[in-house]
């Protein structure tokens, strides 16, 4: 049987999930999902809606049941879907509620396995209670940390059961034909059709890459430790705040680089007191290539850097310097494009006197800095990211950059800002 492309539509207004699905569905899409988001912000009618837009085209209703399944199979039923979900975290009985329902009402039941421990267990037994399809499903938040897709499960679950299994959770382009050579009847797929510019594009990528094809595309990529230096140049210090929800944000420093520049690193953090700049200076000795120097004068007014130690630094591969404190001969750092930030600028240097240290934990606009953080950089500003979290926030950056390039494209046909969110709808109640 052809693998089948289902498009899962996860957004908060409906209008724009209509207008999506018709691209996807003229890009090759067979099945279109009413996404979780869309089911919770406008209910059954997100269904109806659908429905009526696509009469032919079977419809899921992404409900995610957990409790109560006979009645949520019910009303979705009656509003339009051929298939409800239903959680593998769910007791049994609601389950077979569920597919009691749906055989009442003329639905199939697809069991959602995000997060169920034994998933290859649990499939066995859900087939058992009379599930249609099952659905190996990698949460957003698990993938955003990184998690891999468990293909090997997924031919587990495809081995130990007879109904056709779906896989959803990060699949790319590039990804898509690994699942369809693992067994998966269904390829579902979220963000990397609906946050594209272009979606009938996009949808027939996926088709082709189901069928064997190789295809190029980094929409929706998630990146491991290995990537966050291809993920943090990718997207602006703007994006890492949205999606780090304000926090990191190194506060009262000045970038003095050129237009279009952005600087990405690692940490290498330096203390040291008003003018002495013997450790600032030892440290492009003890960085590595590509880190960023930081460096914790405490706001003092004595400059301990300039354009010799950017010259320094530069040839020994370092990405930049961050100074809480002064900075001097910063004409001849800008014509190097040697990417500097600091609090002040002022033409007098101190002496080389040793104090302070390398590698140890400094203040830096507010912000806790250690060796090892990154961080980035550009003309709005300034941010540190803890390593500890960098993959996560690199990876929820690098959505956030993709839904504003497919706000962007729906602007530029002709939408505002201010409709493409229905900002009038989400205005608090008074």
């Amino acid at each position: 049987m052809k693998p089948i492309l289902q498009v899962a539509l996860d957004l908060m207004q409906l209008n724009r999930a209509v207008a999506i699905a018709h691209e996807a569905v003229a890009g090759g899409a067979d099945w279109i999902e009413v996404g979780t988001p869309l089911i919770k912000s406008d209910g059954a009618d997100a269904v109806r809606e659908i429905r009526r837009e696509f009469p032919d085209s079977k419809i899921i209703a992404d409900t995610k049941t957990m409790d109560v399944g006979g009645l949520e199979v019910e009303m979705m039923a009656k509003a339009g879907a051929d298939i409800v979900t239903v959680l593998g975290l769910a007791d049994d009985s609601t389950i077979s509620e569920a597919v009691s329902s749906g055989r009442k009402y003329g639905a199939e039941i697809m069991i959602d396995m995000i997060n169920v421990p034994d998933r290859v267990g649990r499939a066995k037994e859900v087939e058992k209670l009379g599930v249609s399809y099952i659905c190996l499903h990698m949460g957003v938040d698990s993938q955003m940390k990184g998690a891999g897709q468990p293909i090997d499960i997924l031919r587990e679950i495809v081995q130990a059961t007879s109904v056709p299994v779906a896989a959803a959770g990060g699949i790319t382009a590039e990804t898509a034909g690994r699942f369809v050579e693992a067994g998966a009847s269904i390829i579902i797929v979220g963000g990397g059709i609906i946050k594209a510019a272009d979606i009938k594009g996009s949808a027939a990528d996926m088709v082709s890459a189901m069928s064997g094809c190789s295809v190029d595309s980094a929409l929706s990529k998630k990146y491991n430790e290995e990537g966050l230096f291809e993920a943090f140049s990718g997207a602006s210090t703007c994006n890492i705040s949205d999606a780090f929800h304000k926090k990191g944000v190194i506060m009262g420093l000045h970038p003095f680089i050129a237009e279009g520049t952005r600087m990405v690193g690692r940490a290498l953090t330096v203390q040291t007191a008003n003018g002495d700049w013997a450790k600032p200076v030892e440290a492009i000795d003890r960085a590595k290539r590509g880190d960023v120097i930081v460096i914790d004068v405490g706001n003092a007014p004595v400059a301990v850097w300039g354009e010799l130690a950017s010259h320094s630094a530069m040839i020994a591969g370092v990405a930049g310097v961050v100074i809480d404190g002064a900075i001097r001969d910063i004409d001849d750092i800008k014509k190097m494009n040697f990417p500097a930030f600091a609090r002040s600028v002022v033409p007098c240097a101190g002496e080389p006197k040793g104090y302070g240290g390398i590698g140890i934990e400094v203040t830096i606009g507010g912000q806790t800095v250690r060796t090892g953080d990154w961080i980035v950089g550009d003309e709005c500003g300034l941010m540190v990211i803890p390593k500890e979290v960098a993959v996560e926030v690199a990876n929820r950056t690098m959505d956030v950059h993709e839904r504003e390039n497919r706000t962007r494209e729906e602007i530029k046909r002709g939408s505002t800002l201010s409709k493409v969110n229905e900002l009038a709808k989400w205005e608090p109640v008074k």
